[in-house]
């Protein structure tokens, strides 16, 4: 499996920020180079689900949403894959239609242009028709859909837990290597 080297995490105003913010921490500590995308929305949930003086670890780059001068802006910065966890429903309907009006969506495209690999968290339930049409045009763009959908053989013991098995379903993804959570079949 190919090796994800220049990785971008979206961060966009859905609760269950902590999926991305982990996923970016276990990407920095695989030794990436991690560039992460905050929406304006997003710093609220982040406020509220996570703690009001978060923040981010030196290591990576944080790009607001509204960074017109973002190296992310232009498809000729690669990037080798990106994540966009969670995803609210508004990001997901604007990734499908293609109306890049803001960071995280047009880094999101470009990664589609270029043939990148693209892993989206959608964080909803239930599901409007709406929400699975615009999943389903995703992935026929080649758009890996990964709802953050629960497990219980690893024997979880803790939210944290729950989170990490989460994340390792990413990591599985990008083919980063990792020791999140017990595998099937494992003792």
């Amino acid at each position: 499996m190919a090796r994800h080297e220049r990785v971008v995490v979206g961060i966009s105003g859905a609760s269950g920020v902590i999926i991305g913010i982990r996923t970016a921490q276990e990407l920095l500590a695989s030794g990436r180079e991690v560039h992460i995308i905050v929406t304006d929305a997003a710093w609220g949930v982040i406020r509220h689900e996570v703690k009001k003086d978060f923040r981010f670890p030196k290591a990576v780059t944080v790009h607001a949403e509204n960074n017109a001068a973002s190296p992310l802006n232009s498809s000729s910065f690669l990037v080798d894959a990106m994540v966009v966890a969670p995803c609210s429903m508004k990001s997901l309907s604007a990734l499908a239609s293609g109306y890049a009006h803001n960071l995280l969506i047009r880094a999101a495209d470009g990664v589609l242009r270029n043939g990148r690999k693209l892993i989206v968290v959608p964080r909803e339930t239930p599901l409007s028709l709406a929400a699975l049409e615009n999943m389903t045009a995703l992935r026929r763009d080649g758009v890996i859909i990964m709802p953050p959908c629960a497990a219980y053989y690893h024997g979880p013991q803790s939210v944290a837990d729950m989170t990490d098995f989460f994340v390792g379903k990413i990591l599985d993804a990008l083919g980063v290597e990792h020791k999140l959570f017990r595998r099937w079949g494992q003792s």
